[in-house]
This record gives C-alpha cells, structure tokens and sequence, in this order.
C-alpha cells in the first residue's frame, strides 16, 4: 500500500487532473516462449569436448617418417573445427526449441475494457453481522459479504441464488480501501489473481483509523483511474455503509462527497455507489435515523452528479444484483498494447543448425580429410 502526496497536492488545485495522454512505448527485448530450454545449453560444450577427444578412424603405413615435413596444426583444426561447429549447431537448435521471438512493435491490437476502481470501507461498522449471504446460513459480515460479491464480479461465476456474473479479464482494475483515511491496496491491473487476494486481507479498521471518509476515498480513486485507466471508460464503484463523517481544520481538511463528485464529473469518471447500510432499526434514537438518511442521502447525490447510479444492498443478492447491473456497462473499444503478436525466430535457428551441420560434413569429407 502507498501514498503519493505530491500527488494530494496536485488534486487540490484548480486545473485538476487533466487527462494522461499514453506514455512512449518503450522497446522490448528479445525473449523466448519455453525458456526451460535454455537450460540444457551447457550441452552443446560437452558435445565439443566429447567430439574432440573421441578415437578415429586411422590407416596403418611401415614408416611415418614420410610424414615428418607436413605442416603441422591442421590434424588440431580439424578436430576441434568439426566439433566447434557441431557444438554451435547444436546450440542453434536449443535456442530454436525455446522460441526467440520479439513482439510486433508497430501493430497495437484493438480491445475493449473499463478501467475500474473500487473504493471499499473497511471501518469498524463494516464489521456486523447482519448481511445474509444464502438462504439457510447465518448471517455474515457487511465486508465479508462485499469481498465475496467483488470476487463474482472480477472472476464471474454463479452465485447462490443463481444470479450469474460474466468474468471481466480485459478490465484493469483496482482497489482503494478506506475508514478514516484512504489507501491504495492495488493499483489498476489485469493480474486479478493478486487483486483478490489483496481484496480477501482486508480487515475493519478499529480505534485510531475509525471513521467513514468518503470524500477523500473518492478522490484516491480518482488519481488511480487518472494514472492507469488510459483511453478506456473510467468506472469507479463506492461502496459504503455510513455517511461522511471525518473533518478537521486546516489544509489538510479533507474533500466533502459533493467536492470529491465535481473533480470525478470533470473527469467523466462516472460513480456507482453502493448502500450496505440498510434501514435503521425500528428503535433507532433520531439521531441514528437522521445519520443513516445523510449517508443515503451523500451517496445518491455523488452517484447523480456523474451520471452513475445508486443501489441499496443490504444482502449478498443485492450486493451481486448491483455488481451485474454495474457490469452491464457499455464497453468502449480502445488501443491495447499488450501484443499478442510475435516476430517469430526459431526457423532460423534451424536453418543455422542445417547449414552448420553441412559445412562440418563437407570439410569432414574434403579439406579436413586431404593428405598433402
């Protein structure tokens, strides 16, 4: 997790966060589609030694006095020669069956995504025990009900009650989770595997992080989406159970809902915002009943003021009801460079291996066979 706060500073002022146009493409280097391959290449020096120091074939003369004026060196080229080469086009072959390739630089592939965050709360009253997940089980916790929805939504799949999510694995996606203070639990990305994971870990926050702020969590997950989201659509999903209910004085006064909403609505970052709150008890004091309609109240509004919608969901069937209408959105085609094409080099490496084998064939036969 991290905090950038140059980053804070730049969401303050008032030309906010124009959008990232795409980074330079940087140039990628060869790599190889089975690299385990590579490792048997200490087998081409082994094949060089054992083909040098093996026995030939000789012919047998009365007097090898004869041979005393030929010029020496050309019996140690042509051992070492011929092995030399066969090592070489034995290692060719290795380097062949492992795959060099290199990705097509100058042919990005149309997609289609949304570039997605999450803003969680993780206070303390995300901890109750009152969100029923299927029929017949007991009850479980507001958050532990919200990780298994998010689960759906990322993996997709079937849920208890046989609502069905369609899996989203071109969308980036991040998480933001927050109580009296944001963090960035895992920026946009596409490895949903470690997302989730990182999204199971997370626990309500007690004593000195309690509190419920909102607008700062908006805001967090605004600079996500405005660094990683690229061209794509940008969909940020606040999911909550309470009102906004962390000031302070100064500079460090944090961003009220409605403050946070504009900057997203700037941004045409459209917010979804998620109710887990539920109605007050039927003995609730005023007071509870007043805050419970403020918070109701708070995300409605942000969820208005971008275009988004709202969704009451005090159950796992809401919460996955909510997360498939949201994932209903319309996907808008953008410029991916994640390249699935390929200059592909192993053919070469086995015409090297051909030729080389050739050539040591022939000078095994001809020059490094001559008796002057």
């Amino acid at each position: 997790m991290y905090r950038e706060g140059a980053e804070w500073s730049h969401l303050r002022r008032p030309r906010l966060l124009a959008p990232a146009p795409f980074g330079r493409i940087m140039e990628v280097m060869l790599d190889f589609a089975n690299p385990l391959f590579l490792w048997t290449t200490p087998l081409a020096a082994v094949l060089m030694w054992w083909w040098a120091r093996r026995r030939r074939p000789a012919f047998r003369y009365t007097d090898a006095r004869l041979f005393a004026g030929l010029p020496a060196g050309r019996a140690w080229r042509a051992r070492w020669g011929s092995a030399g080469l066969r090592a070489v086009a034995l290692l060719a072959l290795i380097v062949g069956c492992a795959g060099p390739r290199s990705p097509d630089l100058h042919t990005p592939l149309p997609t289609e995504g949304v570039a997605i965050v999450l803003a969680l709360d993780v206070s303390g009253s995300m901890a109750e025990r009152d969100a029923p997940w299927a029929a017949g089980e007991p009850p479980i916790t507001r958050l532990e009900a919200a990780k298994r929805a998010f689960r759906l939504f990322v993996e997709g799949g079937d849920a208890p009650d046989g609502t069905h999510l369609e899996p989203r694995p071109s969308d980036p996606i991040g998480l933001v989770v927050f109580a009296r203070h944001p963090e960035t639990a895992c920026p946009l990305t596409l490895n949903h595997s470690v997302l989730l994971r990182v999204a199971e870990s997370q626990q309500p926050r007690i004593a000195l992080d309690a509190g419920t702020n909102i607008g700062d969590a908006i805001a967090e997950a605004i600079l996500r989406l405005d660094k990683g989201g690229g061209d794509r659509r940008k969909v940020l999903i606040l999911l909550s159970d309470g009102e906004h209910n962390v000031s302070k004085e100064g500079p460090d006064d944090p961003f009220k809902p409605r403050q946070a909403a504009e900057h997203a609505a700037t941004l045409k970052i459209r917010v979804y915002t998620i109710d887990t709150g539920g109605t007050p008890a039927p003995d609730a004091s005023p007071e509870a009943i007043q805050q419970r309609q403020a918070g109701q109240e708070t995300l409605r509004a942000v969820a208005d003021m971008t275009g988004g919608q709202t969704f009451l969901a005090s159950s796992g069937a809401e919460l996955l009801k909510a997360y498939k209408e949201i994932g209903t959105l319309e996907k808008v085609q953008v410029v991916s460079f994640q390249y699935r094409r390929y200059h592909e080099y192993y053919p070469w490496c086995a015409a090297a291996a051909v030729v080389l084998l050739a050539i040591a064939q022939l000078l095994d036969r001809t020059r490094w066979r001559i008796v002057p």
